[in-house]
């Protein structure tokens, strides 16, 4: 991909939503996202940079985000800079395709709308599992950690005492789904 080629290509993928912020610099602005496309000054490098969340806010989840880094972002990457968690996308413009570019970009977006849900998911999940093992060790079985859950809720150690019947029946139904789906591969 070549320079010239980058904002005609920025203009087929988003229409008139480009803005040319300095010469080999250029921003995408929706309701929904914001994107920043940047050349080194000598015009070798691309980085395509979009915001996720204030760095504060993906702070529990770093180990996570690393992770995916290393399993799941593919081209893209999570970084973290000036207090923001951002997914970008670093390339020599030599080698670079459009169709390359474009999947990149789509990837971003891909990101972007995942925010940290799936990080969050990822470390709920960890957690559970540490639940999972610390009953195994003391010989609970599913049906006995399902009732000192259900006892923590109901003596407000965990939740809220103020938390109404329904919304603890809730909370107890997705702990047993998440619970009964791990019990079997979390091993000692």
């Amino acid at each position: 991909m070549t320079p010239e080629e980058l904002p005609t290509t920025l203009t087929t993928l988003f229409g008139e939503t480009i803005q040319t912020l300095a010469p080999g610099s250029y921003q995408v602005e929706t309701p929904e996202f914001r994107l920043l496309v940047l050349l080194s000054d000598d015009q070798s490098w691309l980085r395509v940079l979009l915001p996720i969340a204030p760095a504060q806010e993906a702070q529990p989840y770093l180990e996570e985000l690393l992770e995916a880094n290393f399993d799941t972002t593919q081209e893209a990457r999570y970084a973290l800079h000036q207090g923001v968690l951002w997914t970008v996308f670093q390339h020599s413009c030599h080698g670079l395709t459009i169709a390359d570019f474009t999947a990149a970009l789509e990837r971003l977006l891909s990101l972007h709308q995942q925010g940290l849900n799936d990080a969050f998911s990822t470390f709920a999940e960890k957690q559970i599992r540490q639940i999972i093992q610390a009953a195994k060790r003391q010989g609970q079985s599913l049906e006995l950690t399902l009732q000192t859950l259900d006892r923590f809720y109901e003596e407000g150690l965990m939740g809220e005492l103020t938390m109404g019947a329904q919304s603890r029946e809730e909370v107890l139904a997705a702990w047993q789904r998440q619970l009964t789906r791990l019990w079997a591969e979390v091993e000692l």
